[in-house]
């Protein structure tokens, strides 16, 4: 009696079917966002038009001020409605006014957005849980895009702080709250992964007490980082110059030292200064000119920068006259093979007297 062929198909179908959240086959992502800056989705995804994916975890985490709530409410948020995602923006810092939000250009209108306010960590992996529940159980042709960006993390209460406090005892849950906040990103990683939703969250980052690595740590602890699809850590700069890159006394908005320590998609560890000017907001080729000078693209000569593009045609402008189409040329003709002297590290300040 010959052997029966072992149904590969079948299996599939009824291992799927038995396990629940388990799918089968790659989820490479297929649709990403932009975060509004391009050599920052260069940096992310290895892509200067791509940025964010959807189906895994991002995380921007840096200081108070550092443009985090920027780029994840405001650019990420923006660009998702504009690609017809539905943004689902949990706010546990009561800080997101709808003014600000549209402002930036975000549609807060109860057909592009929802906006929750949440201050404990359960609520927001139960919302998750129950949203995920539904979504699965949605005939695929009729599931939606998603995104959820939680504002922030560090914000988020454990039971035993909301107990504590009242109760007049200031410590804090410096136990359980890592471990919750890991809980929670390692959950929706296996939740959403096979899903066209992603999750965008801003973090906070505190001081290194250790002289040997003296980079600033991430609140939530190695646990979290490790759960996290991507990270991203940012350093607030201030930025002293007007439009035209010319030296000023004053603040005149945010120089935001923008690290990637963790992503898939690019290399790890690269940085970028991103300049957010508190008139006009973020200048979507902020930092290109760096990062191509590193790339060894841009080459100094003089007081200028020169470019030879495919043709071996040669571009020589004033560093403040690279933008907009001339940036765009190099882009288009971008190759990685042109990286020469890039090395891993924090953005430094060049300017370290601010």
């Amino acid at each position: 009696m010959a052997n029966k062929a072992f149904d590969v198909s079948k299996f599939r179908k009824n291992l799927t079917k038995s396990i629940t959240g388990m799918s089968a086959g790659f989820n490479d992502p297929t649709d990403w966002i932009s975060t509004g800056n391009y050599a920052l989705n260069y940096l992310i995804s290895g892509d200067f038009h791509k940025g964010v994916p959807m189906g895994k975890v991002t995380v921007f985490a840096g200081e108070s001020g550092a443009g985090k709530s920027y780029i994840c409410a405001g650019n990420i948020v923006k660009a998702a409605q504009d690609q017809g995602i539905f943004v689902v923006l949990i706010d546990s810092e009561n800080a997101l006014d709808e003014a600000w939000l549209q402002a930036l250009n975000v549609d807060t209108t109860p057909e592009k957005l929802l906006k929750l306010n949440m201050s404990m960590i359960d609520d927001v992996a139960k919302t998750i849980s129950t949203f995920m529940s539904d979504y699965r159980e949605t005939p695929e042709e009729d599931r939606p895009k998603v995104l959820f960006v939680i504002d922030s993390l560090g914000m988020l209460l454990t039971p035993t702080d909301v107990d504590q406090f009242n109760k007049g005892d200031m410590k804090g849950d410096m136990g359980r709250k890592p471990k919750a906040l890991t809980s929670l990103v390692r959950n929706t990683v296996n939740m959403i992964g096979s899903h066209n939703v992603g999750l965008v969250c801003t973090n906070h980052t505190y001081a290194s007490q250790d002289m040997f690595d003296p980079d600033d740590k991430i609140s939530g602890g190695q646990g979290f980082i490790y759960a996290s699809s991507i990270v991203v850590a940012m350093k607030k700069l201030k930025l002293k110059e007007d439009e035209d890159g010319k030296k000023v006394t004053d603040v005149r908005g945010i120089r935001a030292g923008c690290k990637v320590m963790k992503t898939r998609y690019a290399k790890p560890f690269e940085g970028v200064q991103v300049k957010i000017p508190y008139e006009t907001g973020m200048n979507p080729y902020s930092g290109l000119v760096d990062l191509f000078e590193k790339k060894g693209l841009l080459t100094q000569q003089g007081n200028r920068l020169k470019y030879v593009d495919s043709k071996g045609a040669e571009h020589l402008e004033y560093r403040k006259d690279w933008g907009g189409e001339k940036l765009d040329i190099i882009m288009s003709n971008f190759t990685e093979t042109a990286d020469v002297t890039d090395e891993a590290g924090i953005v430094e300040d060049s300017n370290p007297e601010e």
